[in-house]
């Protein structure tokens, strides 16, 4: 695609550190937005800088060898963004963020509840230099902060949401997601709230605070299955590899590995008995219909088990698909971010250091959206600390050179 990106033309202030406000922004970034990351020179920008591992000059490592050296989480988190350091703690620092939100039309911001107050460039503060401006804050447990509401980690959020008790065997402890999935699901509601903010105040010409949670988002996806009415009804919530309420269905092993299986219709589950060569039990009153499978689940992933644990998993996929019923090898990550179809559309794209390029076979989320008229891309390497501080105080904000040295000077930058 060549045509403009869609938000062209917008500029955002990034106030985001860790995972899920830097998500936020990337995504904000692959859709053409001028995304500026403000970072603390005082802890040396955000925590992902300091990741392990790290690109060098040598390739990756577990330590930092030299200034040009860039974590792998930086590397992906930091695509197409400006970085500027800024000390927000300063009277002098807070001023300049002032001048960058009169010409932003975003700020996104993923500090502790009341950090912002405290520091006063809270929505309340912001909004005086520019009404337009669309404020976005993705917290643990929402803006108006309180009891309870302190600093949020993934794996917690996770816990307090219920999701860790929806995976695993029945009986057995908690399961925490390997992935962050707390730490992705807000920064996407928050995007999707920021665009329609940003759609407002091109109506209208009112900005207005947008608040996002991570426990919210998460709960809220928990809540998308009705998950405690299976527990009134005795249906167990915690099934392991298999989900007998929608029988056959679930993932099982074979001679090399594990395929998934999902067939819980009628015309599906008639597809896997044909597959298991047992063709005649579709017409079993145990089977024949989806209550059926239901009540008798377990022996029938018993059979779909014992017959899958003698094949290879790309015969049992195979037989699967030939039958109609719709199968799947579980994959390694590393497989995953491989498959010559995401690469192809960008959904998973190499990854480029700025001064050593692609050293390395690496990989990083792109944008998985695909416009037919629009372009989206991360396509810039992430910056050093501070590496757009004198372009972005001195062409968007006016400052001349003295000025910008004497603030670093003083450790404002």
């Amino acid at each position: 695609m060549s045509g403009p990106r869609p938000l062209e033309g917008k500029v955002v202030i990034d106030l985001t550190n860790a995972l899920s406000g830097p998500y936020a922004t990337l995504l904000l970034a692959g859709l053409g937005a001028r995304v500026i990351k403000v970072e603390n020179p005082a802890v040396g920008g955000d925590t992902s800088r300091n990741n392990s591992p790290y690109v060098t000059a040598d390739g990756l490592d577990l330590r930092r060898s030299g200034e040009d050296d860039m974590s792998v989480s930086m590397m992906v988190r930091g695509r197409n963004k400006e970085s500027i350091t800024l000390n927000l703690k300063t009277a002098e620092g807070r001023e300049v963020l002032l001048d960058l939100a009169r010409h932003a039309d975003v700020l996104v911001e993923n500090f502790s509840a009341g950090v912002t107050t405290r520091l006063g460039i809270d929505h309340a503060a912001v909004r005086e230099v520019n009404p337009r401006l669309v404020y976005t804050s993705i917290s643990g447990f929402g803006a108006q902060g309180g009891d309870g509401t302190g600093k949020a980690m993934d794996t917690i959020v996770q816990a307090l949401s219920g999701v860790t008790m929806t995976a695993g065997e029945p009986g057995e402890g908690p399961v925490r997601f390997g992935l962050p999935v707390a730490d992705l699901v807000a920064p996407l509601f928050a995007v999707i709230g920021t665009l329609g903010a940003l759609m407002h105040a091109d109506r209208t010409g009112e900005g207005q605070h947008v608040d996002v949670s991570m426990l919210g988002t998460l709960t809220s996806l928990v809540a998308c299955e009705p998950f405690d009415v299976f527990e009134r009804l005795g249906l167990p919530l915690r099934t392991g590899d298999y989900v007998p309420r929608l029988a056959p269905f679930g993932t099982f092993a074979t001679s090399d590995g594990w395929f998934a299986l999902c067939a819980p219709t009628d015309a599906f589950a008639r597809g896997a008995l044909r597959a298991i060569g047992r063709p005649e039990l579709a017409e079993d009153p145990r089977f024949v219909s989806r209550d059926g499978r239901v009540a008798n689940a377990d022996v029938l992933h018993g059979l779909i088990s014992a017959w899958a644990r003698d094949r290879t998993t790309e015969e049992a996929v195979t037989r699967m698909e030939r039958e109609g019923a719709p199968a799947a090898p579980v994959r390694s990550t590393a497989e995953a971010v491989r498959d010559p179809l995401v690469l192809d559309r960008e959904e998973v794209v190499p990854l480029t250091h700025a001064r050593y390029g692609q050293t390395e076979e690496l990989l990083g989320s792109g944008v998985p959206i695909t416009f037919s008229r629009s372009t989206v891309a991360l396509d810039r390497p992430a910056p050093a600390l501070g590496e757009h501080t004198d372009t972005v105080l001195g062409e968007l904000l006016g400052y001349d050179a003295d000025r910008v040295r004497a603030m670093r000077d003083r450790g404002v930058l």
